[in-house]
């Protein structure tokens, strides 16, 4: 099997990325914050000269199950994902409040809900079981994260909670590609695109180019310094003085009524 010249430019400027990005993270000191997000470009290194390999030396049976048995690894990662950028946004203090810890919870369990039905109500164009599993697989992850991202983001505006702008970014990132990932599927699964191998190769190659643009976003934000938190007002300062020095008193009374 041999590649050709398109998908070997972006097999190869996929990897480069990937490779800078990671030395980023590393270089930056940014990997002690993101260390799932860093083990997921690391894996994406790894996975993307196994499947060249593979490709070059396998038989096409052994490159679909390498594909689709690291795909699923690179899913389980990008949910750990989603829950460490979670983390930052939602335990700002560095613990979880409990009613916003049981809505993240929901809102995982509610997006894996409906991107099984939606999956389930799909109808691709496929010529074999093995398509038809392809297809839906590619469709449940994409909806999945995608659903995942948006419910953060709009979670985080309800719960009136602070984006910090490194985690920000990568979650716009990720969010940005789930999206555009999951029109894709959309078409493949509800045979709104013409079903045909130049499609299919036309809409993988705008979903590299887009995950490129993607990297590239990631390599220029994370490089940056993340902008210095605002000074609190002059109210809010004396509103937290108050508050800490009527904490203070509080537990004096209570060590007072021990003794």
């Amino acid at each position: 099997m041999q590649f050709a010249g398109v998908d070997l430019l972006l097999w190869a400027i996929g990897l480069l990325g990937h490779v800078v990005l990671l030395l980023v993270l590393c270089f930056r000191r940014r990997a002690a914050h993101f260390q799932v997000f860093t083990t997921l470009i690391a894996t994406n290194v790894i996975r993307t000269i196994a499947l060249y390999f593979t490709f070059r030396l396998g038989t096409r049976h052994a490159y679909f199950v390498t594909y689709w048995s690291l795909a699923i690894l690179d899913v389980a990662l990008q949910l750990a994902v989603v829950y460490e950028m979670a983390s930052h946004v939602f335990r700002p203090l560095g613990t979880w409040s409990r009613d916003v810890h049981r809505g993240f919870l929901w809102l995982i369990g509610g997006s894996i809900t409906v991107a099984s039905l939606l999956t389930w109500m799909a109808a691709p164009a496929a010529h074999s079981l093995k398509e038809v599993v392809v297809i839906r697989g590619s469709f449940f992850s994409a909806a999945l994260m995608s659903e995942l991202f948006v419910g953060m983001v709009a979670f985080s505006v309800i719960a009136g909670l602070p984006w910090k702008t490194h985690v920000a970014r990568i979650s716009q990132g990720l969010g940005a590609y789930s999206i555009v990932c999951i029109l894709i599927e959309a078409g493949h699964s509800y045979s709104i695109i013409t079903p045909g191998i130049p499609t299919y190769v036309l809409l993988s190659h705008i979903r590299m180019a887009v995950y490129l643009v993607c990297i590239t976003y990631w390599i220029v934000m994370l490089w940056r310094n993340a902008p210095r938190p605002k000074d609190l007002p002059d109210e809010m300062r004396r509103q937290l003085s108050l508050l800490q020095s009527r904490v203070a008193y509080d537990l004096y009374r209570i060590r007072s009524w021990r003794g």
